[in-house]
């Protein structure tokens, strides 16, 4: 169900609420709770064989103990386009464990970030008056960090999502790794370039100030630069007039590099852009990759303009986050990570991976997001 968020801001849009009910409901005896059972798996060629048993074995773990009530929160940027898929997650894996929680953001796309960190830290501190005793974060900046910290200094454990905040002392990071997001991605392209050396476009970010973005592009570059190509970075353009520049310099870079470009990559949902530049430069041959899985960039991949796309697997990522929070109540944080230790990139960093769907797939891929409610 959904309602204005709990805690009277109305600005921060709708509350996913998650009743209390379940797997943790013991008995008036006190009897053990009846064990979490969860979904059926999906089982087709995108299903994640290896974070699916990872979370099989938390589940075993966590059932081999005392169950209990819990009460979190999931706070996200919005709760539509990238972000609904996460918010399915939570909400789905809330409902399996049998929590009393909610998943909470803006119904619209962020807009002033300097209010957004501010409404998300009153968030954070009305979830941990009203009870909570973990939240699942994905922080619009560093600004959140005090408030977690704070939060955590109340016996609050708090997981990121999407956006870390590493220097806070959030217990883990749930997302992707975008260094090696980038790597995969520039892989994929080189897999589609010539044996002779061009020039790539890079649809990225070289802002210091946005660190996954950052790593992303750097990543990206240091594929194609270790193979021998020169990149050029066109810095993503987010304003409403952003498509029309974007499209423009890298047309005009197609049009006058040296030495000629041989391919284009898109790192953000924005990717379709560079086949739009390529279109515009009468390059349809060009060989594009892509991030995310935009209306658009599915559009241009369906006629063979984009030969492949990155997916950040966003229901996992919700999905996983209430089972983590309820990990370390349940087992501890210590065991929790033995068992995420699979997937675990650090002491404190998961790493979901990357679904690699080709330009012949979209159908397949999206069958299976639809198959776990997923779609954007």
């Amino acid at each position: 169900m959904t309602r204005i968020g709990r805690w009277g801001m109305a600005a921060l849009g709708l509350a996913l609420m998650t009743p209390a009910c379940g797997s943790s409901d013991a008995d008036e005896a006190g009897e053990k709770a009846t064990p979490i059972k969860r979904m059926p798996t999906v089982q087709n060629e995108f299903t994640p064989v290896e974070l699916e048993e990872t979370i099989d074995k938390l589940v075993a773990e966590i059932n081999e103990n005392s169950t209990e009530s819990m009460q979190m929160t999931v706070m996200l940027k919005t709760l539509s386009a990238f972000f609904a898929p996460i918010a399915t997650g939570a909400s789905r894996a809330m409902g399996e464990i049998g929590v009393t929680g909610n998943v909470v953001g803006p119904t619209k796309e962020p807009g002033d970030q300097q209010r957004d960190m501010k409404l998300q830290n009153d968030q954070i501190a009305q979830a941990v008056a009203d009870g909570a005793e973990g939240i699942g974060i994905s922080p619009f900046g560093e600004a959140n960090a005090t408030a977690v910290d704070e939060a955590v200094a109340k016996g609050v454990h708090v997981v990121t999502l999407d956006t870390d905040l590493a220097d806070s002392n959030r217990s883990i990071y749930v997302g992707t790794i975008n260094k090696s997001a980038g790597k995969t991605a520039g892989n994929t392209l080189l897999d589609l370039l010539p044996q002779e050396p061009g020039t790539v476009i890079i649809h990225g970010n070289e802002e210091p100030t946005w660190v996954d973005g950052l790593d992303r592009t750097q990543g990206a570059r240091d594929a194609l630069e270790a193979a021998g190509h020169t990149v050029v970075v066109r810095q993503v353009d987010w304003s409403d007039e952003g498509e029309g520049k974007d499209v423009a310099w890298m047309k005009e870079a197609i049009e006058t590099a040296d030495p000629p470009v041989v391919g284009l990559i898109g790192l953000f949902n924005l990717s379709f852009r560079c086949a739009m530049a390529a279109e515009a430069a009468g390059k349809q041959d060009l060989p594009v990759v892509a991030f995310d899985f935009d209306a658009r960039t599915v559009d241009y991949m369906r006629v063979g303009r984009i030969k492949a796309t990155h997916i950040q697997r966003q229901y996992y990522e919700g999905y996983l986050v209430p089972y983590i929070l309820y990990g370390i109540k349940s087992i501890g944080l210590d065991e929790t990570k033995r068992i995420l230790a699979p997937q675990m990139v650090d002491d404190s960093r998961f790493n979901l991976g990357l679904d690699v769907v080709l330009g012949d797939k979209v159908d397949a891929y999206n069958e299976f997001l639809h198959s776990i409610g997923a779609n954007e």
